[in-house]
């Protein structure tokens, strides 16, 4: 019955909304499969280019695995150039001079309750 409080302007912001989302990740999933492939077209192109006639595919393609090892190198490469921190955080306690501005004491009535 929930189905009778909605107008029409809701389902038509929900199915464009779920449109754009849809559209949206076919645009990616086109880009990802996209680029593996132009960059394995201009590698191929520079090696004839260079004069290697011979070029085997299976040495272009890099397998997942290969791919996640970089990654890890890399990433622990990347990490190990800052310096080592020693964890520790110290907090010291200022003593402040009393302030009257701060003190709750001269923003209270002293007018009291009258019965």
């Amino acid at each position: 019955m929930i189905f009778l409080f909605v107008n029409d302007a809701t389902w038509t912001i929900t199915l464009l909304g779920w449109a754009i989302v849809l559209l949206a990740l076919v645009f990616l999933m086109g880009i990802f499969l996209l680029v593996p492939k132009v960059i394995k077209w201009g590698v191929k192109r520079s090696l004839r280019s260079k004069g290697k006639t011979e070029i085997i595919d299976h040495h272009l393609n890099i397998s997942g695995e290969t791919n996640a090892a970089i990654a890890t190198a890399l990433h622990l490469y990347f990490n190990q150039i800052h310096d080592e921190e020693s964890n520790v955080i110290t907090i010291k306690r200022v003593r402040r001079r009393y302030s009257p501005w701060s003190s709750k004491l001269y923003g209270m009535n002293n007018m009291g309750f009258r019965r």
